[in-house]
Order: C-alpha cells, then sequence, then structure tokens
C-alpha cells in the first residue's frame, strides 16, 4: 500500500488529502501527458480508500482543470490551454468571422541575463528569452516576448522551429514534462515602441494594448513571464455578470 499520504494534513477529509497527494505527484511529472493516471480501483486499493473517496478526489482535480477524463480510456493528464486565452482579447477571426487561432513565427530564442523585473518574477536571471510574432488572415496583429527559466527548460532555445507550434505550454508540457496550472493576467493601454511599430504596421507612439502574464505551476512557482502588445484598434473585452 502506498503510505505517501502521510506526508499530508491528516486533519484533512481522506478525498482532500488523496487530491493532494495527486497532485504532488503531477507536479512532480509522474505521469506524461498521454499516460493515463492509475485506475480509480487501483488508487482505492493502493491507498485502503473506498472508491467513492477516490473518484470524489479525482473530480476534484478535474474541476481544477489539472485531469481530464477521457470516455473508455481513463483519466489523463489536461493539456493546458492557457495560451489561446489570451486572444479573448483581441478579435481573433478569420475573413470569414470565424474564431481561428493565429499562426505565429519565431523571431528568436536566446539565452540572456533577465532584466530585473523578469528576474524578479520568475526568481532567476538564467532565462530563454522568445520573441514572436503573431498572424492573422496573414495580417501581424499581437508581438509577443516571453522568458522561461534556462534550468526547467535547457535546450528550447534550439529546438527546430518545426517543432514550437502557435500554443506553447503542450510543448512544455510533452517536451519538458512542465505542466502550467494557473495564469495571471495584467491589461493596460500604452504606447507603441519602434519595434513594435515596426512588426504590427503602426507609427511609433500609436496606442497598443499591454498584456502582461506570469504563469505558475502546480506546485506554484512562477515558470514563465511575458508581455504580448496588440493592436487598440482590435483589442475587446467582454464581460458576463450574473
Amino acid at each position: 500500500m502506498v503510505q505517501a499520504q502521510s506526508r499530508f494534513d491528516d486533519r484533512l477529509p481522506a478525498y482532500l488529502r488523496l487530491r493532494d497527494e495527486l497532485a504532488s505527484r503531477i507536479a512532480a511529472s509522474e505521469w506524461s501527458a498521454e499516460e493515463p493516471l492509475p485506475s480509480d480501483n487501483a488508487l482505492a486499493r493502493d491507498h485502503g480508500l473506498s472508491v467513492g473517496t477516490v473518484r470524489k478526489a479525482v473530480q476534484q482535480l478535474v474541476d481544477e482543470g489539472l485531469l481530464e477524463r477521457r470516455q473508455g480510456t481513463g483519466t489523463f493528464l489536461r493539456k493546458p490551454a492557457f495560451d489561446a486565452t489570451l486572444f479573448r482579447f483581441f478579435q481573433a477571426r478569420e475573413a470569414n468571422s470565424e474564431a481561428s487561432i493565429p499562426t505565429s513565427r519565431l523571431i528568436s530564442r536566446v539565452r540572456i541575463t533577465a532584466p530585473d523585473h523578469v528576474a524578479q518574477a520568475l526568481g532567476t536571471g538564467d532565462v530563454i528569452r522568445i520573441e514572436r510574432l503573431r498572424y492573422l488572415s496573414e495580417q501581424p496583429f499581437l508581438s509577443e516576448e516571453l522568458y522561461i527559466p534556462y534550468a526547467s527548460f535547457a535546450g528550447f532555445e534550439t529546438l527546430p522551429d518545426s517543432e514550437v507550434g502557435p500554443l506553447l505550454y503542450p510543448v512544455y508540457l510533452d517536451r519538458y514534462g512542465v505542466f502550467v496550472n494557473r495564469a495571471e493576467d495584467e491589461v493596460r493601454f500604452g504606447a507603441a515602441d519602434g519595434v513594435t511599430a515596426k512588426r504590427l504596421g503602426l507609427e511609433q507612439g500609436d496606442p497598443v494594448a499591454v498584456i502582461e502574464r506570469t504563469a505558475f505551476t502546480v506546485a506554484g512557482e512562477p515558470i514563465e513571464w511575458r508581455i504580448a502588445r496588440g493592436r487598440a484598434d482590435s483589442f475587446r473585452y467582454r464581460s458576463r455578470i450574473g
């Protein structure tokens, strides 16, 4: 029988202790993206719990977005799609009005010493900087600058471009076992600098929407800091209350 539960707060209900243990094992990359977790029956047997308790613990992780149940195949890590949520701030639609994930073009990837504000956000100055440009209907609309810790992503700067798709978080998970659990966005407006203006087809000083994001692992460790700048005339924000 697995004894790992003893590392967790015994005052918690059994399903929450199991939830915490499974979350810890996910954070430790015990399972790959395409490897199913043990079945509910197996977890119940190994932990001396009822199947109902196990299902409650697993459902907690499903509700939190860490796991997904696939009919007939089992329970898997839920591949994160936070990359795509950046586009909720913009009119990311093709000419036929269908919503679309924009294409991307990598501009640079290089290991550098991080600027102070990035080093503070990530807890390290040894980072890889990624610059890329997003396109919609072949028109540039979003310029991104990202920083990831070198210790977690060694070699990312030399991956072939063909292995770096338009969404990065699945690459983080599949190649490096880094599971992005949550992300925090801060949105404001600013003026386009020379580089951004050139990339987006604007005049220097034109208004742009600016999104700063910090992404975190299951363990709560900051794993990516990025800043995205987009055309202000494409910006939108919609909120539903009630």
